[in-house]
């Protein structure tokens, strides 16, 4: 359940969460054509405040807008300012930021115009861990879901397009009425693809393993984080195709994501994982991934767009890059 809070960012302006409202007829809501964005503020040991790789995601949604031929009304820069001044205006030192491009009302069937009537929102909450309080310490039981992930050639994976979410909400939704926390999706040719919101990483003998950019997956930004982290500590990692025996034999399995945070996998399928807890290169990464998001790391500065929450509040961030 959202917290509700107090603003919504529409269009360049803050509107009261009540009323930041859209037109029933609005194109995304029939056909799902439009892009959003999950990213994260945390709030750092010393008591300041910073968005997590806030322009690596506004980047991502600016991408994800090109694959769909979305023209954005907003700058990048204008994208960044809108996140962080929505944090602010509900004075959140810490929460969940949703940026959402989507098309009203203007056309009623398929075709959205030769001129799309685009929009953006941003939204902003409190949230907690995504897949329950105890999910990060003690893991989660899933199963492989009976719904194939999308065929690379029948929409724009790479995008975050919200029609692409039905394909997960099923799997959700047939994971928990099993019994289960999360679904794993394969591909078309059954090879492991990710989560229904995650990405999926898995431990052999010390070897972080992870399908490749190649496969039918999101290319998640915590993806990148954990594998750069992993590396920065010696952990090899390789990306390749991964099957299910795979799975059910690795030594640790592991979700990755900016609502899932790093969530161990204790259980799949039935089959216990490893020793049926948390393994010890997951919690390296636990650690490491937390310290950093907390500002206890400071050598990925980098990642951080520092902002302040009250009336005089200021942002710092690296310089924009306008595509």
């Amino acid at each position: 359940m959202i917290q509700k809070e107090k603003w919504i960012w529409m269009d360049g302006r803050l509107v009261e969460w009540d009323r930041a409202t859209v037109h029933v007829l609005s194109h995304t809501l029939h056909y799902g054509y439009g892009a959003f964005e999950g990213i994260r503020a945390y709030r750092h040991h010393d008591g300041r405040s910073a968005v997590f790789r806030l322009r690596e995601h506004v980047d991502r949604l600016f991408g994800s807008a090109a694959l769909l031929e979305l023209p954005v009304p907003f700058s990048r820069e204008e994208v960044v300012r809108a996140g962080v001044e929505t944090l602010r205006a509900n004075g959140l030192a810490e929460g969940y930021i949703r940026p959402l491009l989507y098309l009203g009302p203007s056309e009623v069937g398929v075709y959205p115009g030769d001129s799309p009537d685009v929009h953006l929102a941003v939204v902003t909450w409190k949230w907690g861990a995504y897949l329950g309080a105890e999910a990060v310490q003690k893991g989660i039981r899933v199963k492989v879901s009976t719904y194939t992930k999308h065929h690379v050639n029948s929409v724009l994976l790479k995008g975050k397009v919200v029609g692409h979410y039905v394909n997960s909400v099923l799997a959700k939704m047939e994971a928990k009425r099993e019994g289960y926390a999360e679904g794993i999706l394969l591909d078309h040719e059954g090879y492991v693809a990710e989560g229904s919101g995650e990405n999926l990483f898995l431990v052999q003998d010390g070897v972080l393993f992870t399908p490749g950019e190649d496969a039918s997956i999101l290319g998640g930004i915590t993806r990148d984080s954990v594998i750069t982290l992993a590396r920065d500590h010696g952990i090899e990692v390789v990306e390749r195709r991964l099957t299910r025996n795979d799975l059910y034999t690795a030594d640790e399995v592991f979700f990755t994501g900016t609502a899932a945070e790093i969530t161990p996998i204790r259980e799949i399928d039935r089959r216990t994982i490893g020793a049926g807890e948390p393994g010890p290169v997951t919690r390296a990464l636990q650690k490491a991934f937390f310290e950093v998001v907390t500002g206890r790391d400071r050598a990925y500065d980098r990642w951080m767009t520092y902002y302040t929450v009250g009336e005089q509040a200021q942002v710092v961030a690296a310089p924009a890059t306008e595509a």
